[in-house]
């Protein structure tokens, strides 16, 4: 059991980099907003990202390279594309998590300020990451999710059976301007960007050499544990916003601090102050695995992106770059406190507007010359992926249409 628990990692740490944001706040909006009706929505982005994201891990199982390596046989320019997308969103997404991340603690230990918060909780992300790098986080990832999975059952079995009645099972297509932006946005970050498809096939060289009898069929079932936990979570949070928040009319606030109040005290208002526990632990483990993973994700892809593109002398190392994201996230985090909602937005908007790119590179690196034919993908799943990749280019346009 221990060697079995032992050998899970970047799956993990898939699943606690993108159970956050996309969970804990879109998922419960979309309950409190819209009741189960969205689960639909749910469930058909995650099918229509999952070739992308198992594709990365597949590609380097099987070759023992990483996509960004990958993506330099392709062409500098790939490199360059992805080197500046990353550099426009890492302090935003790190930034978004660590209000939310901060706000939730700050109601829930009824001490501090966000601001003190947010500061403590990249501290601790950085000194683990700092002490341990990959092994420690490894490690550290594996109980935060198992713990963020339990007190989210736990949370969802005591509303489930203690809430006086529940919303339809109806699913519904949202009509007006506000509810397609909303499912727009929704699906946009559900179950995470597609960049950490890049980030998990750094994650799972370094989790080969941590253990080099790690065979590709090893890695791809622990990819799929973590993908079907954060289908799980997500799901949860849906039903979680339906059974207690549904029907109740109150706008979520920008502001990360009043933003997690508004969480637990509907939740508390509605099943009791004993509740208080399973939902702050629920929401406060969801969002620092997600500050934890990001911090470790963007700098190591940033290092290994550099080094790939850059002259020895002008490389920038993973712990340089862990040193800026902090910085910066604390730069943006004192300018925007309060607009915990704009983040979210234009997180999302480059996250659509990146979406098709990542998948078509993604697609060109395991259907191409740099991966042996033969584990090249099946007929079924390639038109599986082509249809996905026509409609998150569908999407993103729709989305910009209404912006």
């Amino acid at each position: 059991m221990m060697n079995w628990f032992k050998k899970l990692g970047p799956g993990i740490m898939f699943a606690g980099a993108a159970i956050g944001v996309s969970h804990l706040v879109q998922s419960t909006r979309a309950g409190a907003d819209f009741g189960f009706g969205l689960i639909w929505a749910l469930l058909l982005i995650n099918l229509i990202k999952y070739p992308f994201f198992a594709f990365g891990v597949h590609y380097t199982s099987v070759t023992g390279e990483d996509l960004l390596t990958a993506f330099k046989k392709m062409g500098r320019w790939v490199l360059v594309v992805y080197f500046l997308l990353t550099l426009c969103t890492m302090f935003t997404f790190q930034t978004a998590v660590t209000i939310v991340t901060a706000g939730i603690a700050t109601s829930l230990t009824g001490i501090g300020t966000p601001v003190i918060w947010a500061g403590i909780i990249l501290l601790a992300c950085f000194l683990i990451l700092l002490r341990g790098r990959f092994a420690l986080l490894d490690k550290v990832m594996k109980y935060v999710v198992l713990a963020l999975t339990l007190t989210t059952v736990l949370a969802l079995i005591f509303a489930w059976f203690n809430a006086p009645s529940s919303p339809s099972w109806t699913q519904t297509i949202p009509s007006t301007a506000g509810g397609v932006a909303f499912l727009i946005a929704f699906m946009g970050w559900m179950p995470a960007p597609l960049d950490l498809a890049i980030w998990q096939s750094l994650w799972a060289v370094e989790k080969k050499q941590l253990n080099p009898d790690l065979q590709p069929r090893q890695v791809r079932w622990d990819f799929n544990i973590g993908y079907g936990t954060t289908i799980f979570i997500g799901l949860s949070f849906i039903l979680l916003g339906g059974i207690v928040m549904h029907g109740q009319g109150q706008e979520f606030s920008n502001s990360g601090a009043v933003f997690a109040n508004q969480l637990i005290s509907m939740y508390t208002d509605s099943l009791g102050q004993w509740s208080k526990a399973f939902i702050g632990i629920a929401a406060l483990t969801t969002m620092f695995s997600t500050s934890l993973s990001t911090l470790d994700g963007s700098p190591r892809v940033m290092a290994k992106t550099s080094s790939l593109l850059f002259a020895p002398a002008y490389r920038i190392n993973y712990l340089t770059w862990l040193i800026i994201l902090a910085i910066g996230s604390v730069l943006v985090y004192l300018g925007l406190t309060d607009q915990m909602g704009t983040l979210i937005a234009v997180g999302t908007v480059l996250s659509f507007i990146s979406a098709p790119f990542y998948a078509i590179v993604i697609y060109r690196v395991v259907t191409g010359p740099t991966l042996d034919k033969k584990f090249h993908p099946s007929p079924l799943i390639k038109v599986l992926s082509i249809t996905a990749i026509v409609g998150l280019i569908g999407f993103s346009l729709w989305y910009l249409s209404i912006l």
